[in-house]
Formats: C-alpha cells, sequence, structure tokens
C-alpha cells in the first residue's frame, strides 16, 4: 500500500470537508510505518492545506464570476448575500476587534467543515481582507495540524 497511502493522505488533505483533519493522521501512520520522520510529514501536509488557500480563492473569484452570468444563479446569490449581509453587519459591529481572531479559531477547531475551505468562503463571501484572510487561515490551519499532530501520536503511540 506503501506511497499510494501517502497520495491518499494528500488526497483527503486537499479535499473539502476532510482537509488535514483525516489526511495528517493517514500521513503520520504512513511515515510511522516507513520509519519517514514525522516533521516532514507534519511540514508536508500543512503546506499543502495551506497552499489550498490561494487554489480556493482561484476557484471563488473565477467560477463565481462566470456563473455570474446566469440570471438564476445571479438572482439567488445576490438575495442570499443581501440576507447575509445584514447578519456580517451585526456580527461586525460587535466583534471587529476580534475578526481576525475569530477567523484564526474557526479554522484551528480541528473538526470538518472548519479548516481552510470554509474559512476561505467565509472570508470570501465576507470580503474580508485577503491578505489578512490568508494569514488567519494558515495560522488556523497550523494551530489545528500540530493539535491533529499531537492526537495521533498519542493515538497511534497505543498500537506501536
Amino acid at each position: 500500500m506503501g506511497i499510494s497511502k501517502f497520495l491518499l493522505a494528500i488526497i483527503l488533505t486537499i479535499a473539502p470537508i476532510s482537509e488535514l483533519r483525516i489526511g495528517l493522521p493517514l500521513a503520520i501512520n504512513y511515515g510511522v510505518e516507513n520509519n519517514i520522520p514525522l516533521f516532514l510529514i507534519f511540514f508536508t501536509i500543512v503546506l499543502i492545506n495551506i497552499l489550498m488557500i490561494f487554489v480556493i480563492f482561484f476557484l471563488l473569484d473565477n467560477i463565481h464570476h462566470i456563473l455570474m452570468k446566469l440570471k438564476p444563479y445571479k438572482w439567488v446569490f445576490n438575495a442570499y448575500i443581501k440576507r447575509f449581509q445584514r447578519k456580517i453587519d451585526k456580527f461586525e459591529k460587535k466583534y471587529e476587534s476580534i475578526g481576525f481572531f475569530a477567523l484564526v479559531l474557526f479554522v484551528a477547531i480541528p473538526l470538518p467543515g472548519t479548516g481552510a475551505w470554509t474559512g476561505s468562503l467565509l472570508s470570501w463571501i465576507m470580503e474580508l481582507d485577503r491578505k489578512k484572510s490568508i494569514l488567519a487561515i494558515s495560522l488556523g490551519i497550523i494551530i489545528a495540524g500540530l493539535l491533529i499532530f499531537l492526537g495521533s501520536l498519542g493515538f497511534i503511540h497505543l498500537f506501536y
């Protein structure tokens, strides 16, 4: 199974929902089985997940632009954004000072659906500063990666 297990870990890392929350433990298991330095495994998977931020923003920017030419998509999107924007305005007034940290913490929660994909989508919809969002999402990925790494080492240690 060798390299195919690591390839599967990479695919799970770039996929929405699973991301490094599932890809990293699988990659760590691969590293333990094949005597590969775990720092290298951790760095590779976290870097891949961070690079996905740029891919996600690229897809959102370009696919949305194309879809906006379709009347049904444009109508649904505008209706949804108007409703969503009111909630965003209320949130921003209350939590403007912690917005960056809120995005970091949201992405850092090591649960499916709270990673780079969702963080990027939230940032894109809320039209947050792109550079700050990339930094916040990257920090969240690193924190989640560390939590998952440490948890995985404890779990794997039970079997080896």
